[in-house]
């Protein structure tokens, strides 16, 4: 009989997070269970509650896990458009895989509509980290926020919506289904396109 191999905490915690992942493109939030974890990587569900605490934390814990993902992956591509390097259509391009084919827009909702009142918590915090490293607030004279923050809250408002009704709502509207992505990118273009310069 063989024994399984013993992880150290960190390790176990990853390798659940990663099964979620899976399961959460695979088959949608709704199978993202402790139950459906601890079964794809041989743990048992006493495991999964010892680092989770629920399936609600799970589920809040992959959100992060997504976010901070996604995050880095943007930074990364951000970096290189001011180096000369990719272009705003590849920081749209992650952004929107994200939320659609990632399926953070899924997660997001399936955690608000099930009560999760915090779900995006997680998202949120780690896309204000984002921004914060890549453009500090700028505020106008009246203290409101400018430039890179709003058009950050733009582009999530924009994934999130495309990856939930996008298709069906351009094809409805007689639009490419790139749409939503064109736009975002004609934006993200006029954002970046001064801090370009400053870098």
């Amino acid at each position: 009989m063989t024994s399984r191999k013993r992880l150290t905490p960190e390790e176990s915690r990853c390798s659940a997070l990663e099964a979620a992942r899976a399961l959460l493109i695979e088959t949608g939030p709704q199978s993202v269970t402790l139950k459906a974890v601890s079964a794809r990587i041989g743990r048992t569900h006493a495991n999964l509650l010892h680092h989770f605490g629920s399936a609600s934390g799970l589920q809040k814990e992959l959100a992060r896990h997504l976010a901070e993902t996604v995050c880095e992956t943007i930074k990364e591509a951000v970096t290189a458009h001011r180096a000369g390097l990719g272009s705003p259509r590849e920081v749209v391009d992650l952004a929107f895989d994200a939320f659609d084919k990632e399926g953070a827009g899924a997660l997001a909702s399936w955690m608000i509509l099930t009560g999760d009142e915090d779900a995006l918590s997680p998202i949120v915090e780690t896309i204000h980290q984002l921004v914060d490293e890549i453009a500090p607030e700028e505020v106008d004279h009246d203290g409101n926020a400018t430039s890179f923050h709003v058009e950050t809250l733009a582009l999530v408002l924009m994934a999130m919506g495309d990856a939930l009704i996008g298709s069906a709502l351009a094809k409805s509207l007689g639009l490419p289904e790139t749409a939503a992505r064109d736009r975002a990118q004609l934006m993200l273009e006029r954002s970046l396109g001064p801090i370009n310069q400053q870098a």
